[in-house]
């Protein structure tokens, strides 16, 4: 029987709003909240014209991360996404333009596919509408990946010194591309790692993202229950200390007379009694290498929701850094020096976006009529979709918690459940191309996270190849499906046998592109697709993940079908089970 666990939350929808709400007027005198979104925090005292912006983000369940860092002297705007997800491009866009001064801003984020593909939408728009923009994914945990491949690693605790750095170095008036050097060379120098001793569990489920023996411990797992180095008995405190000090103090290279600033991270369910035993024993390792503590910080910094652990954080300093890092700031979770001493507050002037036209007249009587798929159709189609995915989604969450963080099924409801809405509000929904684009927009906007940008790209890249189209016939379905495929694969990279989305998307397109050229109609050419995707899901339990957080797991991966890949297969089930009620 499945262990449920037990949270203080209303109803799982609502979480994130009521937490920002309940967050931002906790601390009314330092943030508030800006955009349409609902979903950035501002510092009230932060953006100001002629200073490099600086705005920070993730997934929430990371608390104080990443909204308790906005205040005077540190980020400028904070964009929240939902639980272990990233932000959506606009939950960042109102970030971004709250904390452009006009002297650019800069996108600080840890370096998850997800925030990695949502941040860089929102640079690419707000580009567009002339603000510079420079962003960095912060990557500082040794375990995810080995020095060679350092820029795959994740970005864990470390957020808290390369934020700090950046912050100050946007505060004291240095340019854009200073201050982007700053959050660099910050990361550079930063170094962590963990341990997890339980699991947490997304308050939309309310089962654990993982499973761990009572008697066991994960070296080096990530802040979303991704796995670490190695699984092995707990051991006392100061033996795991040992353990997570040493590849730090290998890669930073620290010999005597340098100095750190310390980091002990609590992540969510470890006492301040255990993390003070960590704390103590990194003071007489570096005690007895010469190693000078400059600053340190005992606590919760970067949190998984309620799971048990710690990580050790340094940061290598020198005369740089060590001003950046003493720099004044005040925000709910950290207070560097006196809040009078930051730099004083100037003007702020109203931030005026510029419009970028995007809508095209179509000529309705000018599209192709031929086929069976109307647009009334193919919305229904979309609204099966949606109840499948709604009647799914705790398995496909089952099936993440094994390869990844456990929240794929939430996501792709919360995405769905937002296109189901759009389209029952819209009275003429338009022509499949607007429809697509409809459906694009408001999944983006809703999820965020790695399916977010994905989707959106498939939503887009099938409504443009059937942009000539009134109704779909066979040869119109395939190019459907194949511009699904293709969106998808231009936005995020992955290849046919990296076990995600694409080891589903990519056959399908295959087997309906090969339907219509033999003259298959659009059902057919549905059936077809289906059963490539299925196929292609179906494989991808023989073979390891090379692609997202479940990269890590290396054998360990196989023997799990991939979440993403299934509810692919899911999707084109729904629309050749819809077509073919439509059709009875």
């Amino acid at each position: 029987m499945t262990q449920k666990t037990k949270k203080l939350i209303n109803a799982p929808e609502n979480i994130i709003p009521e937490f920002i709400d309940g967050f931002v007027s906790a601390h009314a005198d330092i943030l508030a909240v800006e955009g349409p979104t609902g979903r950035a925090v501002v510092a009230r005292h932060g953006p100001r014209d002629g200073k490099v912006g600086i705005v920070v983000g993730g997934g929430s369940g990371h608390e104080p991360a990443f909204a308790g860092y906005v205040g005077r002297g540190l980020a400028d705007a904070a964009a929240v996404g939902n639980v272990f997800a990233s932000p959506s491009p606009q939950h960042i866009l109102d970030a971004g333009r709250a904390a452009d001064g006009g002297a650019g801003v800069l996108f600080l984020y840890g370096n998850y596919t997800g925030d990695v593909l949502n941040f860089t939408m929102a640079a690419e728009e707000l580009q567009a509408e002339g603000t510079p923009v420079k962003q960095f994914a912060v990557s500082d945990d040794i375990a995810s990946a080995p020095f060679e491949r350092r820029t795959e690693r994740r970005g864990v605790a470390g957020d808290f010194f390369v934020f700090k750095c950046a912050g100050a170095a946007a505060d004291r008036g240095e340019n854009l591309d200073s201050v982007h050097a700053a959050a660099m060379f910050a990361n550079d120098r930063c170094r962590s790692m963990g341990v997890a001793l339980g699991a947490c569990s997304l308050p939309q489920t309310g089962t654990f993202n993982f499973e761990i023996g009572p008697e066991d411990m994960e070296i080096g797992m990530g802040i979303h229950g991704e796995p670490g180095m190695r699984r092995e008995k707990l051991a006392p405190a100061d033996t795991v200390t040992d353990v997570l000090m040493e590849p730090i103090l290998k890669e930073l290279a620290l010999e005597s007379g340098d100095r750190v600033a310390v980091l002990v991270n609590g992540l969510g369910a470890t006492t301040q009694l255990e993390l003070f035993l960590i704390y103590r024993r990194v003071r007489q390792i570096l005690d007895a290498l010469g190693i000078g503590i400059h600053a340190n910080w005992v606590g919760e910094y970067a949190t998984s929701l309620e799971m048990a652990g710690a990580s050790v954080t340094l940061l290598k300093l020198d005369d740089q850094l060590t001003r950046l890092l003493d720099h004044p700031c005040r925000t709910p979770a950290l207070t560097v020096g006196e809040a009078g001493k930051a730099a004083p507050v100037t003007q702020r002037s109203e931030r005026k976006v510029r419009a970028i036209k995007r809508d095209v007249a179509i000529d309705r009587a000018a599209l192709l009529t031929s086929g069976s798929v109307t647009s009334s159709i193919f919305v229904q189609m979309m609204m099966a979709i949606a109840d499948t995915i709604r009647t799914e989604k705790d398995h496909l969450s089952q099936l993440d918690g094994v390869l990844g963080d456990g929240d794929h099924g939430v996501t792709m409801d919360i995405g769905w459940t937002a296109v189901r809405n759009e389209l029952e509000n819209g009275t003429d929904n338009g022509v499949i191309v607007e429809v697509c684009e409809r459906m694009a927009h408001v999944f983006l906007t809703a999820v965020g996270a790695s399916s977010g940008p994905l989707y959106a790209s498939g939503f887009r890249g099938a409504g443009k190849a059937v942009a000539d189209r009134l109704n779909l016939d066979g040869a119109a379905t395939a190019a459907w499906i194949k511009g699904m495929s293709d969106g998808i694969l231009s936005r995020g990279g992955a290849s046919p046998g990296d076990k995600t989305m694409v080891d589903a998307w990519f056959p399908a397109a295959e087997a309906a592109v090969k339907a219509a050229q033999s003259g298959a109609d659009e059902l057919a050419v549905l059936i077809a697709a289906r059963d490539g995707a299925k196929a292609g899901a179906e494989h991808t339990a023989t073979i390891e993940s090379r692609r997202g957080r479940s990269a890590k797991l290396g054998a360990r991966s196989v023997g799990h079908i991939d979440p993403g890949a299934l509810s692919a297969y899911m999707i084109l089930r729904a629309m050749t089970e819809s077509l073919q009620n439509a059709s009875a």
